[in-house]
């Protein structure tokens, strides 16, 4: 981290997420590569990311934007714009639609992708004419090894498997989305794709479009782009008539940003010392004990050195396991030093609580042009309204 970067972070005081820009649009030019090279469309999945105040920016690279909920098909359609004369509708998918809210919920998507034939059923008359619709298949194949974070684990109910599928899809039906992959390669997609084919591709001769869901990496520093880029012509040379989609959250925000902290206390037990922060992990950085997910820190090491002392990193929150097990730092740790978590941007922001009352995080954004400027703070007030 450049000096310049290292002191105003540390102006600004903690706990903060910082966005940088610079970054942001490294990861924007390669998808739009993909895009372009692959002639696929790639969508900004929400339930990744929502900062609003960046889709001004993010849409002149991406093609339209992916929703779970209502809010989410909201905020799209009042900030993910190509121009002020065009409005973007989401591409909208949930396991189960609230009967009140779809009516309003078809109004802001341009696509809906039912996750059973008998949601399908159900509001197939609504949406008839005013939106393309799509069914969410089960390929009951995925590469991703934490049931968690797995659609395709045994039992999952998340999408149709082929054993509930007639000859004949619905004639309504215009297209098929696949969501089996989480932060994975572009081999792992070439797997899924064989299985896909496998066992859907009867159906192919119906459809106007395929969706293949989240989880590409392609912003990743190791990953195969050319690769990527070459099984999906490949894919589309087989089914030319097919509009392909891809929605990842994590690879636009890949390594974007990060999350700021400071040491309030260190305490030892049975001689372990652990530096208590004014972060918390269940609050703030969830995945890191779902997954769980260790993430880098500056200047500290995940693996042991012998040489370095090692820290238990505790949250703020009364929760027991709000903690990270012991990172390896050079030098001992005093209250007061600052300790940054790198790659903090997707999958936290939009996944915070205020358990505790603990403090949010203010945000962020670090321009091109090296400007640090506050997105948002928050205070008792936003915790009050939360708590009725």
């Amino acid at each position: 981290m450049d000096n310049k970067k290292h002191t105003d972070f540390l102006s600004i005081g903690t706990p903060a997420y910082i966005l940088e820009e610079a970054k942001l649009l490294q990861n924007l030019e390669k998808i739009k590569y993909v895009q372009e090279q692959a002639n696929v469309k790639v969508i900004l999945a929400l339930k990744a990311f929502a900062l609003w105040k960046t889709f001004p920016l993010i849409s002149k690279y991406l093609a339209g934007a992916t929703a779970s909920s209502l809010n989410e098909a909201q905020l799209i359609t009042n900030h993910f714009k190509i121009n002020k004369e065009t409005l973007i509708k989401a591409h909208t998918y949930s396991p189960a639609y609230v009967p009140a809210e779809m009516e309003d919920l078809i109004s802001k998507s341009s696509h809906i992708t039912f996750n059973s034939l008998n949601q399908f059923q159900t509001y197939i008359d609504q949406c008839k004419g005013k939106v393309s619709c799509g069914l969410r298949v089960n390929p009951e194949w995925s590469s991703v090894e934490t049931d968690l974070y797995n659609p395709s684990a045994k039992g999952s109910r998340l999408g149709e498997p082929i054993e509930n599928l007639k000859e004949q899809l619905p004639s309504q039906i215009d297209g098929l989305h696949i969501h089996v992959l989480c932060e994975s390669t572009s081999y792992d997609l070439e797997k899924l794709l064989a299985v896909f084919e496998s066992k859907f591709s009867r159906y192919f001769h119906q459809l106007s479009w395929i969706n293949l869901g989240g989880g590409h990496l392609m912003t990743q520093e190791d990953y195969d782009i050319e690769h990527l880029i070459k099984i999906l012509k490949i894919f589309q040379s087989k089914y030319p008539h097919l509009e392909i989609i891809l929605e990842p959250g994590s690879a636009v925000l890949w390594n974007v940003g990060m999350l700021t902290s400071t040491v309030l206390d260190i305490v030892e037990n049975n001689n372990i010392k652990t530096a208590i922060l004014d972060v918390s992990f269940t609050c703030h950085m969830p995945d890191t004990l779902e997954m769980p997910y260790r993430p880098n820190i500056v200047n500290a090491s995940k693996e042991k050195i012998e040489q370095c002392i090692p820290y238990r990193l505790g949250g703020v929150s009364c929760l027991a396991g709000d903690y990270l097990e012991a990172y390896y730092f050079e030098k001992e740790l005093n209250i007061g030093d600052t300790i940054i978590f790198k790659d903090m941007i997707h999958y936290t922001t939009v996944k915070t609580t205020m358990f505790n009352g603990v403090q949010h995080p203010s945000i962020y954004y670090y321009t091109s042009h090296k400007k640090l400027t506050k997105l948002r703070s928050f205070d008792f007030e936003d915790y009050e309204k939360r708590m009725c």
